[in-house]
């Protein structure tokens, strides 16, 4: 019984992986001698995007005079090229520098002794000696030991380093008046395709004069970096390998 439900569960899983190499060779052979497709040009929000939720503090009162040439939230008398209304462009500064260097040892030992006598059992330790002549020794009934140690070593050893520069779209103003911002850029070159996407929350006192932001003065910021074509593609493990590590106990 248990081998027809081994067999049974392994057909299905077999049929799922062919089912699954059959949707990605069939994707394939569609793009064979054709560059990856870029994009079409759209909503610039993500299918995942959803307003944010963020605790505000109270509103400040708007000192605006309607017959004053100042704005509070102007730098100069002129108008202010800073974005912030929803729609607006901004140059965010992607530079990313980091390094992590880890390295932890564990050592653990154990050892216990366990020695128990039963002289007296209801007068049947007699009766036991003799079926046993030799072989029961009623002042040793018990006599266990264990032995255990566990030694761990673990290093980690990582540098990244990422400068980008794209440009990103005022997406929504919260009621504080901080902007949420999010961008998507897209470069092929021959078969490659390299996407570029970031999101966050700035402010706007944060904008510099230019139209920039650093990645650093961006609050909850999502950066991906990454690509597809020939090149990922071969850099990707395959199918099977994927499903082997998963379900390999071992």
């Amino acid at each position: 019984m248990n081998t027809k439900k081994m067999l049974k569960q392994f057909a299905s899983v077999a049929a799922l992986t062919l089912a699954l190499a059959a949707c990605s060779s069939v994707d394939r052979l569609e793009t064979i001698g054709t560059p990856p497709p870029l994009s079409p040009v759209a909503d610039p929000r993500p299918e995942t995007y959803m307003p944010q939720a963020i605790p505000l503090p109270p509103p400040q009162p708007d000192y605006h005079q309607a017959n004053s040439l100042w704005q509070p939230s102007a730098r100069s008398f002129f108008r202010d090229p800073r974005a912030s209304h929803v729609g607006d462009i901004l140059t965010v500064d992607v530079s990313i520098a980091d390094a992590a260097q880890i390295s932890n040892t564990t050592a653990r030992s154990r050892k216990n002794s366990d020695d128990a006598g039963l002289t007296n059992f209801f007068g049947l330790e007699g009766p036991l000696a003799k079926a046993l002549p030799g072989v029961v020794d009623t002042s040793k009934l018990v006599n266990m030991g264990s032995d255990t140690s566990n030694t761990g070593a673990g290093s980690v050893n990582r540098a990244e380093t990422v400068n980008l520069t794209l440009a990103a779209v005022v997406a929504q103003v919260l009621a504080n008046g901080n902007l949420v911002i999010t961008g998507h850029q897209q470069v092929r070159v021959n078969s490659e395709l390299r996407d570029l996407q970031v999101s966050g929350v700035v402010r706007p006192e944060d904008i510099t004069s230019a139209n920039t932001i650093a990645l650093s003065q961006i609050a909850e910021a999502r950066i991906s970096y990454g690509g597809r074509g020939t090149v990922s593609d071969v850099q990707q493990p395959r199918l099977g390998s994927e499903l082997f590590d998963i379900f390999m106990p071992f």
